[in-house]
């Protein structure tokens, strides 16, 4: 049988969340309160009167109700906590309403057993959704508290394309795009439509998906709810794995400016941002001699650049190129690279 932790599902997943994966249209009529019309399969189309009412705060992942006679009549009860509303829309125990949610929403299984929900293997097959709060990183603190960690991911998303023609255009072979793993996901959830780009820990456990934007929709990059981009340098393990010269590493601001420098042949990990957190300076100097910091030729990565060589030039070999003037390093041929990095 299936593990399930119901009280990791409320946790994990608000009514909130549900309430815009249905898509249903409510209206705010107080404080983290909600109004609109019943959404439930059981409701009478004949009863237009608003009888849906959302809590936001009410008890862990919010409470709802609905006051119509049709749903009353069908259900005797009609209310209760985000397992209870999943049940009711896909007229399911509330059982398979917490893996419906699990799969959706990609909520790791609590206790003894790891792994999703609905899954009895270890295999990592799951395609899903992510938490759809704080998907988008606001400013990180640079602490290095154990609640500030990254907890590896319990599995993979499936089905990624790695031949999408955005790849090809920002000029990422299908090779690169495979040992990456990166790709376009057209499944369900927050990264449906992205291209999804893994992130590792040093020692190559998978942390989360950044899921870049292909269609001007904002915002550009998305990342898991609670995701550290200061607690992780991107392709710190590959860089760590390879033979290098003098363990010197080229750093770089973006997933695609790494992509490029590795192409190129040089070792590389990014920052995932133009400042560089107290925790990826010690990342950089416990595995590195030297480093050459290569940042856009922006006002943020020339900030950036300035912070990065007074930190990292105290401690090991740091310099920086010069950039052609307002280029980052993903728009630069592969010869512009080497001649830049003096390969």
């Amino acid at each position: 049988m299936d593990w399930v932790s119901f009280d990791e599902i409320k946790k994990t997943v608000s009514l909130e969340m549900v309430i815009h994966h249905y898509g249903i249209p409510l209206r705010v009529v107080g404080p983290n309160t909600l109004r609109g019309k019943c959404p439930l399969p059981t409701h009478s189309s004949k009863e237009s009167k608003e009888s849906f009412t959302a809590t936001l705060t009410k008890g862990v992942g919010g409470a709802w109700a609905c006051q119509s006679q049709s749903c009353i009549s069908a259900r005797g009860r009609v209310g209760g906590n985000v397992l209870d509303f999943v049940s009711a829309m896909e007229k399911c125990s509330v059982r398979d309403a917490a893996i419906k949610l699990q799969m959706l929403f990609l909520v790791p299984a609590a206790g003894n057993r790891s792994g999703p929900l609905g899954n009895n293997h270890h295999t990592k097959n799951v395609t899903g959704k992510e938490p759809e709060r704080d998907l988008v990183s606001k400013k990180e603190t640079h602490g290095t508290g154990e609640s500030d960690s990254n907890k590896p991911l319990t599995f993979n998303l499936q089905n990624i394309d790695h031949a999408h023609p955005y790849l090809s255009e920002r000029g990422v072979s299908v090779e690169t795009a495979e040992k990456f793993g990166i790709g376009f996901f057209p499944g369900k959830g927050s990264m449906h439509g992205r291209i999804v780009i893994p992130i590792h820990d040093a020692k190559g456990e998978l942390l989360g998906y950044a899921g870049r934007s292909i269609d001007g929709s904002e915002p550009r990059y998305k990342f898991p709810a609670g995701f550290h981009k200061s607690m992780v340098l991107y392709n710190l393990h590959r860089a760590i794995a390879e033979e290098i010269f003098e363990r010197r590493i080229v750093v770089v601001e973006g997933f695609f400016d790494c992509l490029a420098v590795t192409a190129a042949g040089f070792p590389c990990v990014a920052l995932m941002g133009s400042s560089m957190s107290e925790t990826q300076e010690e990342l950089i100097v416990r595995h590195f001699n030297g480093v050459c910091i290569l940042l856009d030729d922006d006002e943020a990565g020339r900030e950036g650049l300035m912070d990065c060589l007074m930190r990292l030039g105290r401690r090991i070999w740091a310099w920086a190129p010069a950039l052609p003037e307002g280029k980052q390093p993903d728009i630069l041929s592969v010869d512009e690279l080497q001649v830049l990095l003096k390969k």
